[in-house]
C-alpha cells in the first residue's frame, strides 16, 4: 500500500492546529476518538481508496460489503478530512454532551452502516429512474454522510435560529437541504446521493421508527438498560466527564462564525490552495464530499 506524499497536507496541520486550540479536555470521548480514527486512517488508511469506496457495482454486485464499513472512516486527501472533521468536531461536542457519549457512540456506529446502505437504494433508483447505470458505478468515501444525519439531529435537539449558507439565511430547520443543493451545485462532483443519505436518516431518527428500533435494541442487548439506560440517555443529558460547555468557548477558535460561515471561508481558502496543489490529482480534488470517479486508476491520493 502506497503512501501519501506529505507534502499537501495542509488540511492536516489546520485540523490538528483547530483541535489544539478547542483543547482535548473540551472534546467529549467518543468525539475525541471518531476523529482520532480518521486521522489513523487518513495516515495510514488500511486499503486503497478504490477498495474502500462504496458502489452498487462493489458492494451489492460483487458482494464486497466490508467497504460498508470502511468507507466512512476514508478521505480522499487532507481537504477533504479538514472539512468533514471539523464538522464533526462542532456537531460532537453539541451533540454528545446533549445525549450522552454512549448514545451517541452508538449513533455513529448505526448511522455509519445505515447510511452507506440508503446510499446504494438511493443509487439504483438513480439509476433506474435516470435509466443511466453510470449511478451504479458511483464509488464514495468520506464522513459527510454521517454529518448531514448529525446536522439533522442538532437542528432537531437545538431547534431555531437562522444559518447563513452562501448568503441566503434560512431557518436551522431547512439549512440542510440548501446546504446539499449549495454543496452540489458549487462541487457537482461530490456525491449529492451519499449527503441526501445522510438527511434522509437523520430524517428516519427524528422524524421516523429509527430512535424506537435503536432502543429497543439497545434494550435488548443490555439488561440494565430501561429507563436510565445505564447513566444515559436520548433525552435533556449534561456529560459530566467535562467542564460545562457553552457557545462562547468554541467562539474562541471559531472567530464567531457559525459553522456554514466557516465552511464559506474554508471553501474559499481551498478553492485558492487547489490553484496551486499537488501536480499529481489536481482535477480530482473534492473540497467537500466523498465522490469518486468511476475510472478511478488506484493511485493514492498525495
Amino acid at each position: 500500500m502506497q503512501r501519501r506524499s506529505k507534502s499537501t497536507n495542509v488540511g492536516l496541520i489546520l485540523l490538528l492546529s483547530q483541535i489544539y486550540q478547542v483543547g482535548f479536555s473540551r472534546i467529549p470521548p467518543v468525539t475525541l476518538v471518531t476523529l482520532a480514527i480518521n486521522i489513523f486512517l487518513f495516515l495510514q488508511p488500511l486499503k486503497r481508496l478504490d477498495q474502500t469506496c462504496i458502489s452498487v457495482e462493489k458492494c451489492l454486485y460483487m458482494k464486497d460489503w466490508h467497504r460498508l464499513y470502511l468507507s466512512p472512516f476514508h478521505h480522499a486527501d487532507d481537504w477533504h478530512l479538514y472539512f468533514n472533521m471539523v464538522s464533526l468536531l462542532w456537531k460532537g461536542i453539541k451533540l454528545e454532551r446533549r445525549l450522552g457519549s454512549a448514545w451517541f457512540g452508538y449513533i455513529i456506529a448505526v448511522f455509519s452502516l445505515l447510511i452507506a446502505v440508503v446510499y446504494i437504494i438511493l443509487e439504483i433508483v438513480l439509476a433506474e429512474l435516470l435509466n443511466n447505470p453510470i449511478f451504479k458505478l458511483h464509488c464514495a468515501v468520506g464522513f459527510s454522510g454521517v454529518l448531514f444525519a448529525l446536522k439533522v439531529l442538532n437542528n432537531y435537539y437545538h431547534p431555531g435560529g437562522m444559518s447563513n449558507i452562501m448568503g441566503i439565511y434560512v431557518s436551522n430547520r431547512y439549512a440542510c437541504w440548501l446546504e446539499l443543493l449549495a454543496i452540489h451545485l458549487l462541487n457537482p462532483g461530490s456525491s449529492f446521493a451519499g449527503h441526501l443519505a445522510g438527511i434522509l436518516v437523520g430524517l428516519m431518527y427524528t422524524k421516523g421508527p429509527l430512535k424506537t428500533v435503536m432502543e429497543t435494541c439497545a434494550d435488548v442487548l443490555t439488561s440494565d438498560f430501561s429507563g436510565r439506560r445505564n447513566g444515559y440517555s436520548t433525552g435533556d443529558f449534561n456529560y459530566s466527564g467535562y467542564p460545562s460547555y457553552t457557545p462562547r468557548d468554541y467562539n474562541v477558535y471559531t472567530d464567531g462564525m457559525s459553522e456554514e460561515e466557516q465552511f464559506e471561508r474554508a471553501m474559499r481558502n481551498s478553492l485558492n490552495d487547489r490553484d496551486h496543489s499537488s501536480r499529481h490529482y489536481s482535477e480530482e480534488r473534492r473540497p467537500y464530499g466523498f465522490w469518486l470517479p468511476p475510472e478511478y486508476d488506484n493511485r493514492e491520493h498525495s
